[in-house]
């Protein structure tokens, strides 16, 4: 026979803490869990993109590369491996769902709220290599998803195109990089000497392992604190009984992009936005080819993908994509008030799937 005090213990876990009368949703044991593990990983994630931010500018300056390039490579990779280890956890588990709409969710969340909010903060500048190489690699990365998810899965060889576009990609990056101009280098070289800290010109092999080690540093930071808050968001959502898509979708594309999140509000504040533009674009790219592709070589079996997000979700992130070509286009540069525009778009959205998933 239960006892009034193992009555209220059984009480607390199931339903939520009571004060005065009034239940509060999700204040339960896992869900006081949940709330701490939330919590830690938006700290450490701060943290982690600090020391991206800083080793990612110093190596920039050291090696005299553009800091884009190392945005668009090792630090977009990087902060990409959160959605890397969400898919092939998904699609281990048969929840390929979960995998691909938290790549759908992820561009959305990268272009609409994190670019618009950037661009909201300070006009965000694009250079010429953004507009005729990383921009239609979007677009078409986008339509080309779309295109092999129609029929209903996504095989293991479609996911072995995909890698093969990404390693292209980013061969198209490094001859880019290697075509920089002297003039050029010695720019971005002086555009971040101050973040550097003193002279831009070449250190000891030292020094640039240092700022190696402190940029990979925040990248593991970053994956740690990413994935404390990815489990911390999803036991809440689990508590409040929403469904798989639509974590993927939200909570878990949020979640995963958290990454790209602190590290251009870090960087912007910082007026060092060549890196967070080069990541947020980056990311969007790897996404779709390196990480989804990755994703499906997975799984012997094709992955299975809803007619939702084909005909809703996957289509909006293509829509996205394509909506970005008119706004870059126009000035070279996306305007405050496009960046506003911009989250008020995905804040439309993310009340469409509100109220049509939940």
């Amino acid at each position: 026979m239960l006892t009034a005090r193992d009555s209220a213990i059984q009480g607390f876990a199931a339903q939520g803490l009571t004060v005065q009368g009034l239940t509060v949703p999700g204040l339960t044991i896992q869900g006081l869990t949940a709330f701490g593990l939330t919590a830690a990983g938006l700290a450490v994630l701060v943290v982690g993109a600090e020391l991206l931010v800083r080793g990612g500018t110093r190596l920039a300056a050291r090696l005299g590369v553009s800091p884009v390039v190392i945005g668009l490579t090792i630090v977009a990779v990087g902060t990409s491996t959160p959605e890397l280890a969400v898919g092939i956890d998904a699609v281990l588990q048969g929840n390929g769902d979960l995998a691909v709409g938290n790549i759908a969710g992820t561009n959305v969340v990268n272009i609409l709220l994190i670019l618009g909010l950037s661009a909201a903060m300070r006009p965000l500048a694009l250079r010429a290599e953004t507009l005729w190489l990383d921009l239609p690699m979007i677009v078409g990365a986008s339509f080309a998803l779309l295109i092999m998810a129609w029929d209903g899965s996504l095989s293991r060889a479609e996911g072995i195109l995909l890698v093969g576009a990404a390693l292209a990609y980013t061969a198209a990056i490094v001859y880019l990089a290697r075509r920089e101009s002297r003039m050029v280098r010695a720019s971005f070289a002086k555009g971040i000497e101050e973040v550097g800290g003193g002279r831009p010109h070449p250190a000891p092999e030292a020094s640039v392992a240092w700022n190696l080690a402190l940029l990979i540093a925040g990248i593991a930071v970053i994956v740690v604190g990413a994935d404390w808050l990815v489990r911390g968001a999803v036991g809440l959502a689990r508590l409040w009984a929403v469904s798989d898509e639509f974590i993927g979708l939200t909570i878990v594309a949020i979640g995963t992009s958290s990454p790209e999140l602190v590290t251009t509000v870090v960087s912007t504040l910082r007026r060092q936005r060549d890196i967070a533009i080069g990541n947020l674009l980056g990311s969007s790219v790897y996404n779709i080819l390196f990480i989804l592709g990755l994703t499906c070589i997975v799984p012997s079996a094709p992955i299975p993908v809803a007619r939702s997000l084909i005909t809703v979700d996957i289509p909006m992130m293509a829509a996205v994509a394509l909506l970005c070509v008119p706004v870059f286009y126009s000035g070279r540069q996306v305007a405050r008030i496009e960046g506003i525009a911009f989250v008020a778009a995905y804040l439309a959205y993310l009340g469409y799937l509100l109220a049509s998933r939940t």
